[in-house]
């Protein structure tokens, strides 16, 4: 017989964790499993092997809300986010629920049957296993692959080129010219890690500049929160003094873009060197979060700058020659190693093929509710965290109202929900307006947002609060099918 499930969890990073989580608490008599294609837990934190990973964001919202991050070290490396998540799965239990080296391959739903066909390839072999509910937890990056543009020559080089992605364990840059190819996160985290640890000399190569800021990795008012207040009391004043502030920021950016920018530009220019170029290198054309604003903690990379070991050039490629790359500029950067770190590629649901009584779903016809849920797709749910703050505050209310929804469901006798599209009445929009290169190559790909209402997609955690965590589940823009007779729920 095949096996049932009431829930299928996919993937085994943060939002997975914390999927399992929320159903142990909130609905305890549901079975669930988490697949994961990987060997081990934690998603990008288990991914991502090069010199100085860390979060780009504080971990007292990156933690759970029902884990409390207790070190006032708010910006960690990616080995310690990946043990606490780890300490999470262990301490409730979690792990013993996790399938790894799993992968999700399809996922049909039957109208007839009311519950998801779910198959997987594990060690070659292909199995399958049916489930009530299935909740895609896989986040948004390909596993398999990052981006990389095509560059002309890249046979002709002598050196190494390394994606971030697809670090090698045994790369040894040590004395070695290296030229970073990119601007963004894993850029501005790579390049102090490198000339700080060994590496000859570090060029960061970018097209055009990117808004980097500066916080302290620790944290000085967590710091004396933790040393005076009672550990609960700690929590949840770390907690929100994060939340407040990123929200603070972002808005501030959004109203007050000329105030950001000149507050950004003049944080760079108190780091960098008498004299640098700051508006060449440091002074981008777009205002401040329409793409995600980098973090340099203590300033590491423009001290890295000050200090002569690394530097910046704004130019494009031409080619790559054999000892290094021509611009088109003219001017010829050395290389031993070249490290691409030009971006990500988009893929939802781990790239899961999702099917209605075995036709294909255009997941870019539908239309997303509340940015967890698809019209034409029952019972099942998603977690995209938000591009202005931490990943897991919009995980943890997704898991939240998952198990709400569940518990209505089962208290009504419902056996399967599912959005429905609002139709004309209701502009059709790309699912966001984040302009990174990894969101606008896949936008054709994702589901569409809506002009208003439950459809329209805010990157706000103070509304979602209200919208997801607060609002009702009997939502007119649900549908739910009844085929069996309700039952009594615990609290």
């Amino acid at each position: 017989m095949t096996e049932f499930v009431d829930v299928v969890i996919v993937g085994a990073g943060i939002s997975g964790i914390s999927a399992a989580w929320h159903l142990q608490d909130r609905c305890p008599d549901k079975s669930y499993v988490v697949l994961e294609r990987r060997a081990d837990l934690g998603g990008t934190w288990d991914l991502f092997k090069y010199p100085g990973i860390r979060s780009d964001s504080d971990m007292f919202t990156l933690g759970f809300r029902f884990k409390p991050w207790e070190s006032a070290k708010s910006i960690a490396d990616g080995a310690s986010i990946k043990a606490y998540i780890k300490d999470a799965a262990v301490e409730n239990g979690i792990d013993k629920h996790i399938r790894y080296n799993t992968t999700v391959t399809s996922a049909d739903w039957s109208d007839a049957d009311q519950r998801w066909t779910v198959t997987v390839e594990r060690d070659g072999e292909t199995t399958q296993l049916q489930a009530g509910f299935v909740f895609a937890c896989s986040g948004y990056y390909n596993y398999d692959e990052g981006y990389t543009p095509e560059f002309a020559g890249t046979e002709d080089f002598r050196g190494t080129i390394v994606h971030p992605q697809h670090w090698p364990e045994d790369l040894d840059y040590a004395d070695k010219r290296i030229v970073v190819i990119g601007s963004g996160a894993t850029a501005v985290t790579l390049i102090p890690a490198l000339a700080n640890s060994g590496a000859g000399h570090v060029t960061m190569l970018q097209r055009s500049p990117t808004f980097i800021g500066s916080l302290p990795d620790v944290d000085p008012i967590a710091e004396r929160a933790n040393k005076y207040l009672p550990a609960k009391a700690a929590h949840f004043v770390n907690r929100w003094k994060a939340v407040t502030f990123s929200t603070a920021q972002y808005q501030l950016s959004r109203r007050f873009p000329d105030y950001m920018r000149k507050t950004l530009l003049t944080m760079a220019k108190r780091r960098l060197p008498e004299g640098f170029d700051v508006d060449k290198h440091f002074n981008p054309s777009y205002n401040p979060w329409d793409e995600r604003l980098c973090l340099a903690p203590n300033g590491d990379l423009f001290k890295t700058i000050r200090r002569g070991k690394a530097d910046v050039v704004t130019d494009t490629i031409d080619r790559f020659t054999e000892t290094g790359i021509k611009l088109t500029s003219g001017a010829e950067l050395e290389a031993d190693i070249i490290i691409t770190a030009t971006g990500l590629n988009m893929r939802l649901f781990g790239g899961a093929q999702v099917t209605r009584n075995g036709e294909p779903v255009d997941i870019s016809k539908s239309m997303a509710y509340k940015a967890m849920m698809l019209s034409g797709i029952p019972n099942m749910a998603f977690t995209i965290g938000y591009t202005n703050a931490s990943w897991t505050l919009k995980a943890d209310l997704v898991s939240e109202y998952v198990c709400r929804l569940l518990n209505y469901m089962d208290e009504h006798g419902y056996d399967a929900v599912e959005p429905k599209h609002p139709g004309p009445e209701v502009e059709v929009l790309p699912f966001t307006d984040f302009s990174p290169g990894y969101f606008q190559r896949a936008l054709d790909h994702l589901p569409k947002s809506g002009s208003h209402g439950p459809w329209k997609a805010k990157q706000n955690y103070f509304f979602d609060i209200r919208a997801i965590r607060q609002g009702k589940v009997d939502d007119d823009a649900l549908h739910f099918t009844r085929h069996r007779a309700a039952k009594a729920v615990s609290a």
